[in-house]
């Protein structure tokens, strides 16, 4: 599925209207009709509605559902700020039709001193005041009526986003001045903010409604935004030859581990041959070899000639992918070892964990970095390597960046973990959950990414089918024991069945 951005979706409407045909009016009608369904599935006609609509389209989709609810026996308020004194055409067509009806005044018009109405628990307030077009922070009487609704008992739906919350670029908003939804109900598709943490609590629970814009108008619309889906997913799974043997799915190479941090090695190797590869050679410091080669006895061990910390590069021949990184350390040797690996590399690379941080302290060595390589930094990783950000799109923007400029793959990762690739392409994606915030999950996306890559995906097609994996392991596993009691080693014993998921 496309992210489209707030000028894209202006975009699409238009074309929409142009090509289905259907006059602007008559779409607006369809959508408020999807939003009067959403509604109505969720709160009966005892329930009293006060509608907010402000003077744009957003406000048009409000009038026309304030019309529709109470053709469907609801008690509804509703009030149109028209401060200005001029309406979108649509908006005001759709003010035509509501006064037209017969029945008591359900519309009070404001133009200059506004009196809120009483806002109490049990009532539902509907938040049509401004949608996607907005372009910058509520100021004025609009930012006191938020905070007024943000404070009041009342449950809240917000149409299309929460009046306040901008689509993309929250940089410069004033979060105090954005509604507080309990739900969302959004058109057509998702927008941008809301796969950014800081703003859930404004959005709340999120509902997608289609409103029928044009798929040939969609299809002609390049985003920079995808969401990663179960489809994308399952078509790249490669079966397994049946004449396969280990020497033909791939021989891995994992640089991993300081005394201390054997877990993290641990973690990463038994992901990587939970996800197909054929051969797993894990190096580390001689002192883990006992923990190495009774955990995972799978794997070929190799260690280092030092006792406690990796300190020299290991030839990459005969390798089909190289991960390095977890539990490492941040020695001085180990840092110089490190690079040298790095530069030494013969095929894919995934850096993570104290190689990042590595990186991070010695910011030059990003030019020595192999094209294709791929980086999985969580938030502040990130921060370390490129400068600290002020949120989420900031943040988003200088993953997005820095996998143009190194010509490779970040996997910022987050709830929504955002895959970055070298064209600017950004993809974000669906599976996964708050279980998986624990020591060692990013460990185990290390050895997926790892085992993918060995098996002879190509860094794309390993990037999004190992985000997705893990995510999917971690929820599968999250229904059986619980996102509290949710271990790293619980997303490796959940592997198989998700791939079982994906296969079926």
């Amino acid at each position: 599925m496309k992210i489209l951005t707030a000028a894209q979706i202006r975009e699409l409407d238009k074309y929409t209207i142009e090509h289905e045909p259907i006059k602007s009016v008559d779409l607006m009608e369809r959508a408020a009709r999807a939003l009067t369904s959403a509604i109505t599935a969720r709160w009966n006609p005892s329930v009293p509605v006060v509608v907010f609509a402000g003077p744009g389209n957003n406000g048009g989709d409000a009038l026309a559902v304030a019309r529709m609810l109470s053709d469907r026996d609801y008690q509804v308020q509703t009030f149109l700020f028209n401060i200005s004194g001029k309406l979108s055409a649509d908006c005001a067509e759709q003010k035509q039709r509501l006064i037209s009806k017969r029945g008591r005044p359900l519309l009070t018009e404001v133009t200059q001193e506004f009196d809120p109405p009483q806002l109490e628990r049990g009532m539902l307030v509907i938040d049509g005041l401004f949608g996607s077009g907005l372009n910058k922070p509520l100021a004025g009487g609009f930012a006191s009526l938020v905070k007024y609704i943000n404070c009041s008992k009342a449950q809240v739906v917000s149409i299309d986003v929460p009046s306040g919350l901008m689509t993309e670029d929250n940089s410069y908003n004033v979060r105090a001045n954005i509604v507080r939804a309990d739900v969302t109900l959004t058109l057509q598709y998702p927008k941008l903010s809301f796969f950014f943490a800081e703003y859930q609590q404004v959005i709340g629970e999120l509902q997608v409604l289609d409103i029928g814009l044009s798929q040939e108008g969609l299809e002609k619309t390049d985003s920079h935004y995808t969401l990663v889906d179960a489809r994308q997913v399952q078509a790249m799974l490669r079966p397994r030859d049946p004449f396969a043997h280990k020497g033909t799915m791939g021989h891995a190479l994992l640089v991993a581990g300081s005394y201390g941090m054997a877990g993290a090695a641990v973690l990463a190797a038994r992901a990587c041959m939970r996800s197909g590869s054929g051969k797993l050679t894990v190096h580390t410091p001689r002192r883990n070899a006992y923990i190495l080669q009774t955990a995972i006895p799978e794997a070929v061990l190799h260690t280092d000639r030092e006792e406690t910390t990796f300190s020299e590069a290991v030839a990459t021949d005969g390798f089909q992918a190289m991960a390095i990184g977890p539990g490492l350390g941040t020695t001085e040797q180990t840092g110089i070892a490190m690079i040298a690996q790095l530069r030494r590399a013969q095929c894919p690379v995934v850096a993570d964990a104290d190689a990042l941080n590595i990186l991070a302290a010695k910011h030059a060595w990003l030019q020595q970095l192999p094209k294709g390589i791929i980086l999985t930094p969580h938030p502040k990783e990130l921060e370390r390597m490129e400068g600290q950000c002020t949120d989420s799109y900031e943040r988003l923007t200088k993953a997005r960046l820095l996998a143009e400029r190194l010509q490779g793959y970040v996997i910022l990762k987050g709830h929504h973990t955002a895959i970055c690739m070298p064209d600017g392409h950004i993809a974000f994606n669906t599976t996964g959950n708050a279980g998986m915030a624990t020591a060692g999950s990013g460990d185990v996306l290390t050895g997926i990414l790892l085992g993918l890559l060995a098996r002879g995906y190509q860094q794309r097609e390993a990037c999004l089918l190992g985000v997705y994996l893990h995510g999917l392991a971690g929820d599968l596993a999250a229904r059986d024991l619980g996102e509290e009691s949710l271990m790293a080693s619980d997303i490796i014993s959940y592997l198989p069945k998700a791939f079982l998921r994906l296969q079926k």
